[in-house]
C-alpha cells in the first residue's frame, strides 16, 4: 500500500505544474501491452525503445540480458529511464514465465510471410510484445513458447528494419488504436499513485536527505 502521506508531502514540494503533468500522462499510461527485448546487443537501440515506450505510453520494458548486459545510455533514453520501469531478466524463460504469470500472451514480432499485419492484429487482449537481436532476431525459445507473430507489412526489397524503427512503428501503431478503443487500457488507481510516488522521488533533488527528513521529523 502507498503511503498517502509521504506522497502528500512529496507532492507539496512540486510545483502545480508538475503534478498536473504528471496527472495528464499517466491518464495516457498503460500496462495493456508491454516490451521485452531479447539480448540486444546494440545498446542505443534499447535505449531509443525505451524512449518509445516513454513516448506512446508503455510502462513496462523487460530487457533480457542473458548474453549482453549494459546499462541504458541516458543521453539516447533523454530521461525516459525516469518515467519507464524497466523489469531486466537474466534468461529468456524467466521472462516468458514473468509475462505469461501477469496473463500476458506471448507475442513474437517477426518479418515472416504467414505472420499477422499490424493493421489486423487483435489489440483487446493484454500482450507482451517480444522483439529480437539485431543480427539473429528472435531466439527458437521464444518462437516456440510465442502465441502468436506480428509484422509489419513492407512494400521494398528490404525484409527487415532496425529494431528500433519497428518498436517504434509497432507501439505507436497500437497505442494509438488502444487509445480509439473501448477496451479498459488504462493504469489501475493503485497504479497511478505508485508511478506518482515514484515519479515525485525521481523529480525531486536530494530525495535521500528529504525522505529521512519526513519519517524522522514528520512522520514520528
Amino acid at each position: 500500500m502507498i503511503d498517502l502521506d509521504y506522497l502528500a508531502f512529496l507532492e507539496n514540494i512540486l510545483t502545480d505544474n508538475r503534478k498536473e503533468r504528471f496527472q495528464q500522462v499517466l491518464s495516457k499510461r498503460t500496462n495493456h501491452f508491454t516490451i521485452a527485448m531479447e539480448d540486444v546487443f546494440q545498446l542505443h537501440n534499447t535505449s531509443a525503445v525505451m524512449r518509445s515506450c516513454e513516448v506512446f505510453g508503455v510502462q513496462q520494458l523487460n530487457v533480457i540480458e542473458e548474453r549482453y548486459t549494459k546499462s541504458i545510455d541516458k543521453e539516447i533514453a533523454m530521461g525516459a529511464q525516469k518515467w519507464v520501469d524497466v523489469n531486466r531478466f537474466d534468461s529468456i524463460s524467466g521472462c516468458i514465465s514473468s509475462m505469461k504469470s501477469k496473463g500476458y500472451q506471448i507475442i513474437a514480432t517477426t518479418p515472416h510471410e504467414n505472420d499477422c499485419d499490424l493493421d489486423d492484429f487483435d489489440i483487446s487482449k493484454p500482450s507482451a510484445l517480444f522483439f529480437g537481436t539485431e543480427r539473429d532476431g528472435l531466439s527458437e525459445e521464444v518462437l516456440q513458447n510465442a502465441d502468436g507473430f506480428l509484422k509489419i507489412p513492407m512494400a521494398g526489397f528490404t525484409e527487415s528494419l532496425n529494431i528500433s524503427v519497428s518498436a517504434a512503428i509497432i507501439i505507436q501503431n497500437l497505442m494509438s488504436r488502444l487509445h480509439k478503443s473501448d477496451i479498459k487500457w488504462q493504469l489501475s488507481e493503485e497504479e497511478i499513485l505508485e508511478k506518482r510516488l515514484q515519479w515525485a522521488k525521481n523529480t525531486i533533488k536530494d530525495i535521500k536527505r528529504i525522505e529521512e527528513r519526513y519519517y524522522s521529523e514528520v512522520k514520528k
